[in-house]
């Protein structure tokens, strides 16, 4: 779906990146993980065309549509807002399409809801609908679970599973957090400032730049929720069915 060679930033006197390989596929979830200042979201900009590599050139599909969901969003709580206003802004949905997105992401609820007034876990997925109204064949997600407790940073990467399998996506996540994205990955890429290493969770978990970057017990992150799921937990807790792709219907314009 994208993919980046050779690619360089430099800010000033300061190499920000420098000789990043990266490729990305359908149907397959990318982690880049990393620790502070690694470079993480600069390679998310430079991918998304936001800003230009000193060096190295970037490739995807002319057809390649990318839904992105942004590590930092503000909300100005004096512009009275509902979540259905926002996710129609700049957008030709309709509504049936707004409610579909938001069910699969499990904040249809928030429909009628003062986008200001919701919790962070409330608003990541609200902005993961969004980002699915845009019909897109790679998510690009910086930081999704920021502002979202820990058993909700764990649903919420099951939900981006789902809809990986569901509409045959390309993920690519970003996160600096290891003891989810490890377990919820299908392959792995350890920033700093370079590839460090890269390949399924299981290899890079023992590769020495990763040990030596998140200390000798980051190895354990792997395990921790490898398991399955036959419930999940509502966008204040509680426990839920699962629901299962085949039960809802496809986002319009999507492919298997």
């Amino acid at each position: 779906m994208i993919s980046a060679r050779g690619l360089a930033m430099t800010r000033g006197s300061r190499e920000v990146l420098w000789n990043i390989d990266l490729d990305v596929h359908r149907g397959e979830i990318v982690t880049l993980i990393g620790p502070n200042g690694a470079g993480k979201t600069t390679l998310v900009r430079l991918l998304l065309g936001i800003e230009r590599p000193t060096r190295g050139h970037i490739e995807k599909p002319a057809s390649t549509r990318i839904g992105y969901v942004p590590q930092r969003f503000d909300v100005d709580s004096t512009i009275p807002m509902s979540v259905a206003s926002f996710l129609a802004l700049g957008a030709n949905v309709t509504t049936d399409e707004i409610k579909r997105a938001l069910e699969e992401t499990g904040a249809a609820r928030t429909l009628d809801q003062q986008l200001s007034k919701l919790s962070g876990g409330e608003t990541q997925r609200v902005l993961i609908a969004r980002a699915l109204l845009r019909r897109p064949d790679l998510l690009i997600l910086d930081e999704p679970a920021s502002g979202v407790d820990f058993t909700g940073e764990a649903d919420l990467y099951d939900m981006i599973g789902r809809l990986r399998d569901r509409h045959n996506l390309g993920v690519l996540l970003v996160s600096h957090d290891l003891h989810v994205v490890m377990a919820k990955s299908d392959r792995v890429i350890c920033l700093n400032g370079h590839v460090c290493c890269s390949g399924k969770p299981e290899d890079v978990s023992q590769h020495a730049s990763y040990v030596r970057i998140f200390g000798p017990h980051a190895a354990t992150a792997l395990g921790v929720y490898r398991h399955h799921h036959d419930h999940q937990h509502g966008l204040t807790g509680e426990t839920e069915p699962l629901i299962e792709p085949a039960t809802q219907t496809p986002m319009p314009g999507r492919g298997t």
